[in-house]
């Protein structure tokens, strides 16, 4: 496996790799990962479809990318990906995927061209004081913290360690509105890995501008279930790809011999039926390690979402293999013993009365129901004690939405503290609670918060996700298996608690199909370059433009720059007339 970059190999089909015919393919979860790594097995590997098995512990494929309308409780998203032009892999995969909605053209095609139509943008990013937006929302008020996160960029990942965030930066930073954007946008927290951080900050660098607007944000039309997932699934039944659900892999036995490790066994709970499958070296398994949604549980507009711990199925299996060799990570660090402030719940309200509707119209400045963007991303309430955000997709969110329901989805960062109205955590609140909190910070009069936050007015459905945040825990090297351990012969890990060797994201479609792509180009030799991460950090166009926008949009003469001003009076002097004078005045800093 090796990467590449430009339309030399991205265009290019790949001979049939020596002895695929002979092969099969057991793949562990059917979230992005799992039915992306099926994908690039026909289009790439050339394997036949029915020679791939999918083993899939729920009765439902899509993992965290959800949507779906639960009987008797409501229409129920988890949530949502946010995603950007540059998620080379991603597009890589959808290029060769059918569209459900437009005959002829691929899924990328119908994205691409509503994106055109309907290009992302948020009018109003942070509020407080009950519906109000914050003055100098747009701005990242960073001051002389920017210099910080110039110094986190030039810091070493293995130099971090396991740093959190807020061992790393001051507390100016924290007051920061960058950090509100941040944070929320994110779901990062202080006690998250400060090398998650820079990962993050270096990879979107080229989005620096379209943050605070989310115009760096494209969406989806519908659900992410319906939109991404029902198309990967529709290819892979097209392609005879056998996919069992009500399937539990309880481990995969391992054999270390010679320096090699070859996956022997798959032992599985099918139906509550204990099974074990032998495998050979031809049997190629992809294990998708630990969960991020994994134990939801599902409360109601009446009844708050249970409280749960229990690792569940993925964490479990995980936990096995990591029993066999230190060389399949450690997946403790990442769903033990989390926070209590951590972000565990969110909720999905499906609001049937218009009386609300203008509450949201005035901060989005759109119409809800004309089939275009609403919030463009998240609204963050910055006085929320609940740190409570909500966004507004395009409407329907689901199909089967009745023409006047507009469905919301919310979400609180901490989870350990009393409402601003509601006085309560939210993750003891039902859905009829978590309603009132946002009525209140949405500005209705608290005369008509109890009446509009009735079932008939509004339904919500709160879910708590005990691991929801467990990809940012503080780790180092080696606490995540690689995708392809050293080694190994048929055993590859996907998703994102496997390691890839690029410098991407995780909790992004993007590194779950990322990992997929690097683990089956790898065991079947694919003769095909992985993209690569996009290289704007490499760009000093980027850097400069991230200078300019950093610091609020000021040049550099207006800038509290570390260096006497002698010194920078001298420079600027120095590069007039040259290429570089062209480069600042072009990203606005001359």
């Amino acid at each position: 496996m090796y990467y590449s970059n430009g339309n030399y190999e991205a265009f290019a089909t790949p001979r049939k790799p020596k002895g695929v015919d002979q092969k099969s393919a057991y793949i562990v979860g059917s979230g992005l990962a799992g039915l992306s790594a099926a994908v690039f097995l026909i289009r790439d590997g050339q394997m036949k479809g029915e020679a791939i098995h999918i083993l899939e512990e729920l009765p439902l494929a899509g993992g965290s990318l959800d949507g779906i309308a639960r009987p008797n409780v409501g229409f129920v998203t988890r949530g949502g990906r946010e995603m950007e032009n540059h998620f080379e892999c991603l597009w890589d995969l959808y290029r060769s995927i059918p569209s459900l909605e437009i005959p002829g053209a691929s899924y990328l095609d119908e994205y691409y061209w509503l994106d055109k139509d309907d290009p992302n943008s948020s009018n109003c990013r942070l509020i407080y004081d009950r519906g109000n937006r914050v003055p100098d929302d747009g701005d990242y008020t960073l001051g002389k913290s920017s210099q910080e996160i110039i110094k986190l960029i030039m810091t070493p990942e293995a130099k971090l360690g396991t740093q959190t965030i807020e061992d790393y930066f001051s507390d100016a930073f924290f007051e920061s509105n960058f950090w509100t954007y941040w944070a929320t946008m994110f779901a990062f927290e202080k006690w998250h890995s400060a090398v998650e951080m820079r990962r993050y900050a270096m990879r979107f660098i080229h989005h620096i501008d379209g943050l605070p607007d989310f115009s760096a944000l494209k969406f989806n039309k519908y659900n992410q279930y319906d939109s991404m997932v029902l198309p990967l699934i529709h290819y892979l039944e097209d392609h005879g790809v056998d996919v069992q659900f009500d399937t539990t892999v309880d481990n995969i036995i391992v054999d270390f011999d010679n320096g090699q490790k070859v996956a022997k066994s798959i032992e599985l709970t099918v139906s509550g039926q204990h099974e074990t499958r032998p495998l050979t070296a031809n049997d190629l398994v992809f294990v998708t390690n630990g969960s991020i949604t994994e134990s939801t549980t599902y409360g109601s507009h009446f009844e708050p979402a249970p409280v749960t711990n229990e690792p569940g199925g993925s964490w479990q299996l995980w936990e096995n293999l990591a029993a066999q060799s230190d060389e399949f990570g450690h997946p403790s660090v990442f769903y033990q013993d989390l926070p209590a402030k951590s972000w565990f719940v969110s909720a999905t309200a499906t609001i049937e009365n218009t009386e609300i509707d203008p509450y949201i119209e005035r901060l989005t400045k759109r119409d809800l129901h004309d089939g275009k963007i609403n919030t463009g991303g998240i609204i963050t309430i910055t006085d929320s004690n609940w740190l409570m955000s909500f966004a507004v997709h395009r409407q329907p969110h689901f199909k089967t939405q009745k023409p006047n329901e507009t469905t919301v989805w919310i979400y609180g960062l901490y989870s350990d503290v009393p409402g601003n109205y509601v006085k309560k955590t939210i993750v003891d609140c039902s859905g009829e609670e978590i309603t009132q909190e946002l009525l209140y910070h949405l500005g209705v009069p608290e005369s008509k918060i109890q009446q509009l936050s009735k079932q008939e007015s509004i339904n919500t459905v709160p879910v708590y996700m005990p691991f929801i945040t467990s990809y940012f825990m503080p780790r180092v090297m080696g606490d995540r298996p690689k995708v392809v351990p050293d080694g190994s012969v048929n055993l590859a890990f996907i998703g994102n608690f496997a390691e890839s060797p690029s410098r991407d994201t995780v909790f992004t479609t993007e590194y779950s199909v990322r990992t997929a792509m690097e683990a089956v180009y790898s065991l079947l030799d694919v003769e095909r370059g992985v993209p690569e991460v996009f290289n704007s950090i490499y760009d000093i166009r980027e850097l400069l433009r991230a200078m300019y926008y950093m610091n609020d949009k000021k040049a550099i003469t207006d800038m509290d720059l570390p260096i006497p001003k002698l010194i920078q009076k001298v420079g600027m002097k120095k590069i007039k007339g040259t290429w570089l004078e062209e480069l600042l005045v072009e990203a606005h800093l001359m």
